[in-house]
């Protein structure tokens, strides 16, 4: 497929996804919810002001924030203008929701204490681009937080590549890639970005924090 073709599977997806995202009827979106408390762990570690959520949805991880830090800054992003109205309509204030490519990050140079992704980059076909628009948005000294799904061994995620995801396409989803703790790395390094933990945890979980 072309990178035109995936980025409109994962939009028509998500369409369709965005009122039930969060509700008993999300099926596999509910899984996104053992991402959160890692990621809140992460953020614990470092103070920020200005936080952006790539491929936020209908902003669960930032309703979470908004509630614990009510005096910071968020901003979330996402390609599909049906998952940002559901975000709109929580009235969050101090919450900037933007239809938007994370490809291609639509904010001024390092605007951003911490930029978080979860469960979203193997939506992207172009990858690298998303990483080197985090660098630019990204302030001197700030972090990543990246968290996906990632299989435990190099056959598993041949697996998911070679197999379910073709299968997964199909049934009309995006996804493109899922990716290995090296693979990220590199990402990373060619990015300008340090990698300064990459780990496979439970859940098939990818966890990764990178700094600028």
């Amino acid at each position: 497929m072309t990178d035109t073709e995936y980025k409109q599977l994962s939009k028509k997806e998500f369409a369709k996804a965005a009122k039930v995202y969060e509700t008993d009827k999300g099926g596999v979106y509910k899984m996104c919810k053992k991402d959160y408390p890692d990621v809140l762990k992460e953020l614990e570690k470092e103070p920020f002001t200005d936080l952006l959520d790539c491929g936020c949805g209908p902003a669960p991880m930032l309703t979470l924030l908004h509630e614990k830090y009510p005096e910071k800054h968020y901003t979330g992003i996402d390609l599909t203008p049906e998952m940002i109205e559901v975000a709109k309509s929580k009235n969050m204030e101090g919450v900037e929701l933007v239809v938007g490519d994370c490809e291609n990050l639509p904010f001024a140079d390092q605007s951003f204490d911490v930029v978080i992704c979860c469960q979203s980059f193997h939506h992207y076909p172009n990858v690298q681009n998303f990483f080197n628009s985090v660098y630019r948005v990204l302030r001197p000294g700030g972090r990543l937080i990246l968290r996906d799904m990632t299989a435990k061994t190099a056959l598993g995620l041949w697996f998911f590549n070679y197999i379910e995801l073709p299968i997964i396409n199909l049934t009309g989803h995006g996804d493109v890639h899922v990716y290995g703790v090296n693979e990220v790395r590199e990402l990373c390094r060619k990015a300008v970005l340090k990698l300064e933990t990459g780990e496979k945890r439970g859940f098939f979980r990818l966890h990764c924090v990178a700094r600028k």
